[in-house]
């Protein structure tokens, strides 16, 4: 295994976040492509790919919520590549990112069964749960 993390700034870099998300969430869960890829994926949104061997393997999103805060979300990683601590690697560069970019805190929107996974990396929960189109999500950040 050769893995490599890229903060996707091209569009074949990007190309490999959408590739990620659409094999393990749209297909998966039958999200149409239209409600996957939403107002947040755009030109100035930011996304890490982590590739193996050049295939890319996981992916995350960020884009502001405002001066302050940066919502991580979409974090996604190939079926056959978890638990093996490829997401938390996705997450913590995503942090790292918006850290250097000024901000001081990052918040998910974690899917109901995902909150333990957050919480690992210290993130606590600041929201309600509510249901998304797809999933029942809560709101949770920390500080960076």
């Amino acid at each position: 295994m050769s893995m490599n993390i890229i903060r996707a700034t091209e569009t074949w870099q990007q190309a490999g976040a959408y590739y990620v998300r659409i094999q393990a969430m749209a297909k998966k869960h039958h999200i149409t492509l239209r409600r996957e890829f939403d107002e947040h994926d755009t030109p100035e949104t930011k996304y890490i790919v982590v590739t193996d061997d050049d295939f890319p393997v996981a992916t995350a999103r960020m884009y502001p919520l405002d001066a302050r805060r940066v919502m991580i979300g979409r974090v996604v990683v190939l079926p056959e590549y978890r638990h093996r601590g490829i997401g938390t690697l996705v997450v913590r560069e995503c942090e790292q990112w918006a850290a250097e970019m000024g901000f001081d805190r990052a918040v998910v929107e974690s899917r109901d069964n995902k909150i333990d996974f957050y919480r690992q990396m210290g993130y606590v929960v600041s929201g309600e749960a509510k249901d998304g189109d797809t999933f029942r999500c809560i709101r949770m950040d920390r500080v960076l």
